[in-house]
């Protein structure tokens, strides 16, 4: 008997079936079909039907694309496929590495004695100086103090006992930043900065750092962690020409190596990471506070790792360094010239060990006519009675201190410097140390804060307008008494005369941010370096720039006189105006004038400070001309006929202006 369905009890039906019998029906189909009788299926009617529907289950609806098919990325990244891959990259990196760690060997260590000079040059290509001296003597291990080994161990690799000898997080980091252009890099072990030093040059490229890291594997295999320590100690460059923990002991402290305390090993630790900004002799505010704060982590370091006494640490106190003498070589203004190209070249990603290696020939903006007007401009103000000193010349005081800086603001080019009477005797450069009150030659930068405060929103600039300003236009501001009351609007905050010059050449530059130069180009082995312009993007508006110019500026056919402090000066016959903004600081231990034209803008800076105790202290004779009479010889001879002034007026006449000088 045949039973017949209609459609729709048939599809009640499968409905019914998958949703309560559809696994039996399907178990029963897969029996079937075991039976390998292909009629059944004919024959099982309605049921053949359901047990095929049972033994395939209800399917869900494709996206699209063919069926059974993965499409789009599921197709071209497979698990399986990703596995193959990561495998294949693995097995490549090792086989490249394991072909390298045999052919590169341990090579012969270079030999820091025979290290090249360094040349460096004026802007006409005449010879500046040569340095290159290398200040060496190695030491056994054993005459270094265990404390003092500790502390190095301490500052750089606290897992050197124990390590492999390389940090492979360190040197990915290291040439990601030289594929990146983005300098030097720390992280790396002290076996690997000793391969670095003894072993390899210093130039940053993948190249080398690849042979870093096998030579380092092997050396820390082959050589004993002390033999490595000692071999450290004695390549690594400490600053003031010194290469090996004794020079450095003699040069910071006068000592012999065996007779450092903890407390100097840990400065001398710390110095390594910067040599020239932690020299003690020369550093500025900022950098002395990062020093002792390197200094104090060496030590919990040392705690920490168990090398010393907690209670022992807590009396220690931070051991000032001294002074020390430099080379003949350096005297007079030399060594400012070199170092402040020096200070240059680091900051663009060149290490000081690179530098000390020599080779490098390096060619300053330093032009040696306006270099010696300079010279002997800060001379006769010092008391020098010569035929080319003004009238009125200063009396020779042993507490003042000269700094001066003259840059053109159409390039950021420094074309003169003075750092200070001789760099043998005093390291610090008063061209660049900002340890002084600006005083009332920061007005400019608040006023073109509030210029910019109220271009934006209309509103009165404040105390972080004007800070945001100062960074804009170069001013550090982490300097010393920046964040002091009232310090944005007496200008109570340390400046630097290298800084200012910038600032003022900013002015004169539209507005864009000068940051003055003094390395023309370095060169070394044929290959020149990448050095960063002097002349940057918009500091502040242009129209900020142009008011503040208006501001200070007086056309020549106007009467001179001063404004709040700023002179302008008309310069004779000379078509250009010269804007000038002078005076002491408020502690009355700085005087200022800067004096800015279209060709040359110039900083001069006085500091009162003791001769013996090199303590800030204040000036004399403050307010009397005496950086202005600076200024002046100076640009008269830098200038010649394109800086005429007229004849100094006599204190009291009619004719007196605020600036000594009149208009013709």
């Amino acid at each position: 008997m045949r039973i017949r369905h209609s459609p729709d009890r048939t599809a009640e039906q499968l409905t019914a079936r998958w949703s309560s019998g559809a696994d039996e029906v399907g178990e029963a189909g897969a029996a079937r079909e075991a039976e390998g009788n292909g009629g059944n299926r004919a024959r099982s009617g309605g049921f053949g039907r359901l047990g095929r529907l049972g033994r395939f289950g209800p399917r869900r609806p494709r996206k699209s694309g063919k069926p059974g098919k993965r499409t789009g990325l599921r197709r071209l990244f497979s698990w399986r496929k990703v596995l193959a891959g990561v495998i294949a990259l693995c097995a490549l990196v090792t086989g490249s590495f394991t072909v390298l760690y045999f052919a590169i060997d341990i090579p012969r260590a270079n030999d820091l004695a025979k290290a090249q000079s360094n040349v460096y040059l004026f802007s006409d290509g005449s010879r500046l100086a040569r340095t290159g001296e290398i200040n060496r003597e190695t030491v056994p291990l054993g005459r270094v103090p265990e404390g003092v080994r500790h502390a190095f161990v301490a500052a750089e690799n606290k897992d050197f006992y124990s390590d492999s000898g390389v940090s492979l997080s360190g040197t990915a980091r290291g040439i990601l930043s030289t594929l990146t252009g983005q300098g030097t890099q720390g992280g790396s072990t002290i076996t690997q900065q000793y391969v670095k030093n003894y072993y390899l040059s210093q130039e940053q490229t993948v190249t080398r750092k690849v042979k870093e890291l096998v030579i380092s594997l092997k050396v820390d295999r082959h050589n004993s962690k002390d033999d490595i320590l000692a071999g450290y100690l004695n390549s690594s460059y400490y600053g003031r020409l010194a290469y090996g923990i004794q020079a450095a002991a003699r040069a910071y402290y006068g000592k012999e190596v065996e007779d450092l305390s903890v407390e100097q090993g840990a400065y001398l630790a710390a110095l390594l990471q910067a040599p020239s900004q932690y020299d003690w002799a020369i550093a500025a505010p900022a950098a002395k506070e990062l020093v002792q704060q390197r200094w104090g982590y060496v030590l919990d370091n040392m705690v920490e790792e168990g090398w010393l006494d907690k209670d022992a640490r807590q009396q220690m106190r931070f051991p000032v360094p001294v002074t020390g003498r430099l080379g003949a070589g350096l005297a007079g203004q030399t060594g400012y010239l070199v170092d402040a190209a020096r200070r240059e070249l680091t900051a663009s990603g060149i290490s000081e060990q690179e530098l000390a290696g020599g080779g490098w020939r390096i060619t300053l903006t330093i032009e040696p006519d306006k270099q010696k007007a300079l010279e002997q401009a800060v001379k006769a103000a010092d008391g020098d009675t010569g035929p080319k000193a003004p009238s009125g010349a200063a009396e020779p005081d042993p507490d003042r201190q000269t700094g001066a800086v003259s840059v053109d603001p159409r390039n950021g080019h420094i074309v003169a410097l003075y750092g200070g009477r001789d760099y043998t005797s005093h390291y610090l450069s008063n061209a660049t140390r900002a340890d002084y009150q600006a005083g009332p030659t920061f007005e400019p930068v608040s006023y073109a804060a509030l210029m910019e405060a109220k271009q934006d929103s209309g509103k009165e600039s404040g105390p972080a307008q004007i800070r945001r300003t100062a960074a804009d236009l170069g001013i550090d501001p982490d300097a010393a008494g920046f964040s002091t009351p009232g310090a944005t609007s007496l200008g109570l905050m340390g400046v630097s005369p290298m800084e200012m010059a910038g600032v003022y050449a900013s002015f004169k530059h539209a507005g864009k941010k000068v940051t003055p130069s003094i390395v023309k180009s370095a060169r070394r082995d044929d290959a020149g370096t990448h050095l960063a312009g002097a002349v940057g993007g918009q500091a502040i508006d242009p129209r900020t720039a142009e008011l503040v110019s208006s501001y200070l500026t007086f056309s020549p056919g106007g009467t001179a006189g001063r404004r709040d402090g700023f002179i302008s000066v008309a310069p004779g016959s000379s078509k250009q105006n010269v804007t000038a903004a002078s005076g002491p600081s408020d502690d009355r231990k700085a005087e200022w004038f800067i004096g800015a034209g279209p060709e040359l803008v110039t900083t001069i800076a006085l500091f009162g400070e003791d001769a013996k105790s090199k303590k800030q202290v204040t000036l004399r004779n403050t307010g009397k001309g005496n950086s202005e009479r600076i200024w002046t010889q100076y640009t008269q001879q830098a200038l010649g006929d394109r800086f005429a002034p007229e004849p100094e007026v006599t204190p009291g006449s009619a004719d007196e202006t605020a600036g000594g000088y009149r208009q013709p």
